[in-house]
C-alpha cells in the first residue's frame, strides 16, 4: 500500500466530533442550563419574599409609631380603636374613619387613631398578597415550637400591644406547591409596647 492512501485512510478517522458526539455535548449543555433557570427562578421568589417581608416589618413600625403619637389613645384598656380582631382580605378597620382626607378634620384623638387604623390597613391590603392583620395585648405571642400564632392571650393593659400581619405566599422549598396562607400563621410579629408605657 502507498503511503498516500495511508494517510488518507487516517485522515478519514480523525476528521472531526461524530453527530453522536455533538449532540451529548448538547445535551449535557441543555441540563447545565435547565439548572441556571431553576436556581435563577428559585432566587427571584426569594427576593419577592424579602420584599414583601420587608415592607410588612416597615409597614408595623409605622403603625407602631401611629400609636406613640396618639398615646393616650394606644393606652386605653378598653374600647382602644388601634386593637383589632384577625382582620383578613380586605382588612377594613372596625370603625372605618376617613376624617384624615383633604378638607375634614379630626377632632378628637380617637377619631384620628380610627382615620390611621383605617388608612393603615388600606396600605397593608395594597402591598401585601392576601394580607390577614391582628393588634391586640399578648404576652405569648408563639407557639412551643417557636411559629408566631394568630391568637392573643392578654387583655391586660400593662401588657404589650403587637401588631401580627400575615400574607399568602408561596413555599421556598424546591418541588413545593403549597402556598403559605395569611390565615396560617403571622410572618411579622411586632411589639409595640414594652410594658405600660410607649
Amino acid at each position: 500500500m502507498n503511503s498516500f492512501s495511508r494517510q488518507a485512510r487516517n485522515a478519514g478517522r480523525v476528521a472531526g466530533f461524530t453527530l453522536i458526539e455533538v449532540l451529548v455535548s448538547i445535551v449535557v449543555l441543555s441540563f447545565g442550563l435547565l439548572g441556571m433557570v431553576a436556581l435563577q427562578a428559585a432566587s427571584l421568589q426569594a427576593n419577592r419574599d424579602a420584599r414583601l417581608q420587608s415592607t410588612a416589618v416597615v409597614l408595623a413600625r409605622e403603625l407602631a409609631e401611629m400609636m406613640r403619637g396618639n398615646k393616650d389613645q394606644a393606652l386605653l384598656a378598653t374600647n382602644n380603636p388601634y386593637l383589632t380582631g384577625k382582620l383578613s382580605n380586605p382588612l377594613v378597620a372596625p370603625t372605618a374613619s376617613y376624617c384624615l382626607s383633604v378638607g375634614s378634620s379630626c377632632n378628637t384623638p380617637k377619631k384620628v387613631a380610627q382615620a390611621e387604623l383605617t388608612d393603615w390597613l388600606a396600605r397593608v391590603d395594597d402591598a401585601l398578597p392576601g394580607a390577614s392583620v391582628r393588634i391586640c395585648r399578648d404576652t405569648a405571642p408563639f407557639a412551643s415550637d417557636g411559629t408566631a400564632q394568630w391568637g392573643c392571650t392578654s387583655s391586660d393593659s400593662s401588657d404589650p400591644i403587637l401588631v401580627k400581619i400575615g400574607w399568602s405566599r408561596p413555599s421556598l422549598k424546591s418541588g413545593d406547591t403549597n402556598v403559605w396562607k395569611a390565615s396560617d400563621r403571622p410572618s411579622v410579629v411586632l411589639a409595640v409596647t414594652p410594658g405600660s408605657t410607649l
